[in-house]
């Protein structure tokens, strides 16, 4: 690998303001949810993208991915899409009597998974190793994935009919999940003119590449994250787990993700220290969707057993 550029907390600011600007030529996100995104990206993390349809969830995911040079696949989901068609197979190479890896869409840095809860738990399941351990296991055989490896997953959270729910091991794989919304009517109307002739993404031009990416995850990891920092994040964690709403909690796992997410804000807004601002102003993304309710509870109240725990746990 060629040697990466090195980069301070302004510079990883400098590229997250490039990303923003640019993303935002073509969509019309909300600033939380497209902050979100690059955070999870500056953090070597994994986005969901849940709302209706039509406002904007694969433009967001093509956006970002074209703001960076690097390799882009989209795979559109469906009931019949198989594991093979999304981590690649053994094909027989008659010429040469041997069997070669053909490399699926996953081997690509950028990878936008369309209406993920449309394909089936065999599928679904084929990208836990991927998201997780960033590699592929075909026949025995391990196969490195790209770096960076980002995957943008988006699904519809009212059409359930031919869906496959994510489970909780699926979900949890994903830093954050965000949600768009409608935009105001002002933004709509700005909307309307400028994409009205052609898709904006299409025009956009990559800021920034590979080793840019590559080099601010290094700087984010870098950033200082205190013990005090630590007690509070786990301490939120143990406040979800006492709620009576919840049957399960908040993991481990999330407390690492909600760490690693402070530190590349911090990053984003230029300091090399992550405060507990950092954690609160992420807590729900990365928190919520990995939370289990007790039964009676609806999916409404997962946002708000973590903003009460944040109300609960005093930042140390």
């Amino acid at each position: 690998m060629a040697t990466l550029p090195d980069l301070d907390p302004s510079g990883v600011a400098a590229l997250g303001a490039r990303l923003r600007e640019n993303v935002s030529r073509a969509v019309k996100a909300p600033e939380g949810a497209l902050g979100d995104v690059i955070v999870a990206l500056m953090a070597e993390g994994h986005v969901l993208i849940e709302d209706y349809p039509g406002v904007g969830k694969t433009a967001l995911a093509r956006a970002l991915a074209r703001s960076v040079e690097a390799e882009y696949a989209r795979v559109q989901c469906t009931a019949d899409l198989l594991p093979a068609d999304v981590v690649g197979t053994n094909v027989f190479n008659q010429r040469e009597n041997r069997f070669e890896f053909r490399p699926g869409p996953v081997f690509a840095n950028v990878v936008l998974v369309d209406e993920v809860n449309r394909a089936s738990p065999k599928t679904q399941s084929g990208l836990l190793e991927c998201m997780q351990e960033r590699h592929v296991t075909v026949d025995k055989h391990t196969h490195e994935l790209a770096r960076p490896f980002v995957v943008l997953a988006t699904q519809n959270p009212i059409e359930y009919e031919g869906t496959y729910p994510l489970p909780e091991a699926q979900l949890d794989r994903f830093m954050v999940r965000v949600s768009l919304g409608y935009p105001t009517a002002q933004q709509e109307t700005e909307m309307l003119a400028e994409h009205g002739e052609r898709d904006r993404v299409l025009d956009l031009e990559p800021v920034a590449d590979v080793g840019d990416v590559l080099a601010a995850q290094v700087a984010a990891g870098a950033v200082h994250g205190s013990e005090a920092l630590r007690r509070y994040i786990v301490g939120i964690l143990e406040a979800t787990r006492r709620d009576s709403r919840v049957e399960l909690g908040a993991s481990p796992r999330a407390g690492l993700m909600l760490f690693r997410a402070a530190k590349a804000k911090a990053a984003l807004d230029g300091r090399d220290h992550a405060l507990p601002d950092d954690v609160q102003a992420l807590a729900t993304s990365v928190l919520s969707h990995r939370l289990l309710l007790a039964p009676g509870a609806s999916g409404d109240e997962r946002a708000e057993v973590v903003r009460d725990a944040l109300d609960r746990v005093p930042a140390l």
